[in-house]
């Protein structure tokens, strides 16, 4: 763990990677807690028929009996097996038990459709699927699928396998924000990595009374790393909830009823909340992460809460390498944090080197959370590295040690000879009491070469029409700058999102281009 009294480039000075020759991420996220204290509680499954606290020892139960189960099946090292469940004690479980085998878990999203499902479990070769009851047809014909009963899984000690911190333990497809899904393979060093970011975010994870929560499926890295897996690491019980749908109040209300003291909770579900106008009280620390929140989100964010939201950033292929931390240094609106110690993070051109300005964000090699490859991708997995340095494929700068997200690369806007990232206009937007939720593209001109074009879902009360765009376009001119308004504003009824909740530019885009060409 971090020490929270030392300074943010105290603890990148003195930070190294120890990561032992025998690694295995069901021993560091289940048997050593529970071997240290059986009785803690790991997890708490709460419903509408109450609250159900899994202690570590009965974790590692249920992850022992699911082992035997899977052994029993065929699945052996290397292989990989999809978890198709919700928020759970034996979600969890599951991916703690492929570990223990020395297999390869892959989270699936439980909303996915078949086809989802379908080109997932076909490029990965799963052998087998751990489902629940209700998504066990979704995978007929597919792959063998397995249904657990807690109760009548074997009673015997699954020792975990022998393996190393390169040892294939995830394979976690990316949501397609910019191109088709790709699966990316992660060693055991992968919840290592993850650590010290999770700990920052969260103003030092850890600490007495600290109970975590997520409304983040569990299917996806952030779910997944950024809260399930650190939290039994850290001791920190889990808050486990089916909530199928983000509810404002259901929030407020879960927080309340199951003493929630630390949340990750993704821009969408902050919007939301900001939308219905909702504080939520008793919270220690709120990280944010996926999409820029901007200083409109973050104003809020000290009156809703009272705390400040500790942004951090990442991708799939190597996540919290970037975090905001309250206790150690000042949030900079704009900005996402300073490099998580542990990861070297930069600013580079086209030769691999950093510079000075606006560049590429990049991760030098080494960092416990990077990828070992794509599955199956090898030009890809090549692509992805500028030398020493993996390409993050988002623009940024870096000032004074804090990073500022410009946008993806294909999403800067380029008009009339300025570079426009969208997330500053879609901040400033987002700072209007008429708009819900805003995603902002660069629109093909022959003139400018593309204009700023802005697609917004209005507030209910409001009128969208010719006027209401008028004014959100002179909102932007006179808090930013006359080559950042949108020329064009269009409403719909609501934005095209991953299942992860991120806005996806590249549909919009597409729209614009479809209108450009017409």
């Amino acid at each position: 763990m971090l020490t929270p009294g030392s300074s943010h480039a105290e603890l990148r000075e003195r930070f190294r990677w120890d990561l032992p020759a025998s690694l295995n991420m069901a021993a560091q996220a289940c048997d050593l807690p529970a071997e240290e204290d059986p009785g803690g509680v790991a997890i708490v499954e709460m419903s509408r028929g109450g609250r159900e606290e899994i202690t570590r020892a009965r974790l590692r139960e249920i992850a022992d009996g699911l082992a035997h189960a899977l052994a029993a099946r065929g699945v052996a090292a290397g292989d990989r097996v999809g978890v198709l469940r919700g928020q759970g004690a034996l979600c969890a479980a599951a991916h703690i038990a492929i570990w223990k085998i020395g297999a390869v878990s892959m989270p699936l999203f439980k909303l996915f459709k078949r086809s989802a499902l379908d080109s997932r479990i076909g490029d990965s070769g799963v052998r087998i699927v751990v489902a629940e009851p209700e998504t066990a047809d979704l995978l007929d014909g597919l792959a063998e699928v397995f249904v657990p009963d807690g109760a009548d899984l074997p009673q015997r000690v699954f020792d975990a396998s022998p393996t190393g911190p390169e040892t294939p333990g995830v394979l976690i497809y990316t949501s397609g924000t910019t191109g088709g899904p790709k699966g990316v393979l992660h060693g055991h060093r992968v919840l290592s990595g993850h650590l010290p970011g999770v700990e920052l975010s969260h103003d030092f994870l850890g600490r007495d009374g600290d109970c975590i929560w997520t409304p983040a499926d569990w299917a996806w890295i952030g779910g997944l790393f950024d809260v399930l897996m650190p939290g039994l690491v850290l001791r920190v019980p889990v808050i486990a909830s089916r909530m199928r749908k983000f509810d404002p109040a259901e929030c407020a209300k879960l927080v309340r009823a199951a003493g929630v003291r630390n949340t990750f909770l993704p821009p969408t579900a902050l919007r939301m909340l900001k939308a219905a106008d909702t504080a939520v009280a008793g919270l220690r620390s709120v990280a944010s992460g996926g999409e820029p929140l901007g200083a409109e989100m973050l104003d809020w964010g000290r009156s809703a809460f009272g705390l400040e939201i500790n942004e951090f950033y990442g991708q799939t292929e190597c996540n919290m390498i970037v975090s905001g931390c309250a206790a150690l240094f000042p949030a900079r609106p704009g900005f996402m944090g300073r490099a998580v110690p542990g990861h070297d993070v930069a600013v580079i051109g086209p030769d691999g080197q950093p510079v000075e300005g606006e560049g590429d964000i990049a991760v030098r090699r080494g960092s416990a959370s990077m990828m070992l490859e794509y599955w199956n991708r090898p030009e890809e997995t090549a692509a992805k590295f500028r030398g020493d340095w993996m390409v993050t494929g988002d623009r940024g700068v870096l000032e004074g040690g804090d990073a500022r997200f410009v946008g993806r690369e294909d999403d800067v806007i380029s008009s009339a000879g300025y570079r426009i990232g969208p997330a500053e206009i879609e901040d400033c937007l987002l700072s209007h009491p008429a708009v819900a939720t805003v995603g902002v593209v660069g629109k093909p001109d022959p003139m400018r070469t593309e204009i700023v074009k802005a697609y917004v879902v209005a507030k209910e009360g409001y009128a969208p029409g010719e006027e209401l765009a008028r004014t959100l376009s002179e909102h932007v001119r006179e808090r930013l700058a006359g080559h950042c308004h949108p020329r064009e504003v269009a409403f719909l009824d609501a934005l095209p999102m991953t299942v992860t909740g991120k806005v996806i530019r590249k549909e919009l885009k597409a729209m614009a281009a479809q209108e450009g060409a017409g």
